[in-house]
């Protein structure tokens, strides 16, 4: 049986809401950094929840703010958000990879601050898609 876009929009909100609580663990325990990272994830994947409620079938791509773009097309209370999150791309990659900071590792740069913030940025995110996907009808093949 398929999935309406609402259902799918659901299993990517999910995910990123036990994404923000893994993340949430990473603070609590000093990995900063892999805060950092999933907190970028969370958002992408609440922005790709907003995307597939909207019907479409298939969302490339990992960059918040183009994710936050593509969601302004249909709603365009996401350029705001676009602008307030689009920091969050800056962890995708430097977070992980020592060879994308110079002369340290991201273990090392990141601090709790960073996390802090990031881990709100992407909180912030995931309660404004799914305060948007909430007001789809279930069912609705698109919104």
């Amino acid at each position: 049986m398929r999935r309406t876009p609402r259902e799918e929009a659901e299993r990517w909100l999910e995910q990123a809401r036990a994404d923000l609580r893994g993340g949430e663990a990473l603070l609590a325990a000093a990995s900063y950094h892999l805060a950092c990272f999933v907190a970028q994830q969370v958002a992408e994947k609440a922005l790709r929840a907003y995307l597939y409620a909207q019907g479409e079938e298939f969302v490339l791509g990992h960059s918040v703010e183009v994710l936050a773009a593509r969601a302004a097309q249909y709603d365009e209370a996401f350029e705001e958000l676009r602008r307030r999150v689009a920091a969050l791309d800056g962890y995708y990659i430097p977070t992980r990879y020592p060879n994308a900071l110079p002369d340290s590792i991201p273990a090392r740069v990141y601090g709790a601050r960073n996390a802090e913030d990031a881990l709100g940025l992407a909180r912030e995110t995931l309660d404004f898609v799914s305060a948007r996907v909430s007001r789809i009808p279930k069912g609705s093949e698109s919104a």
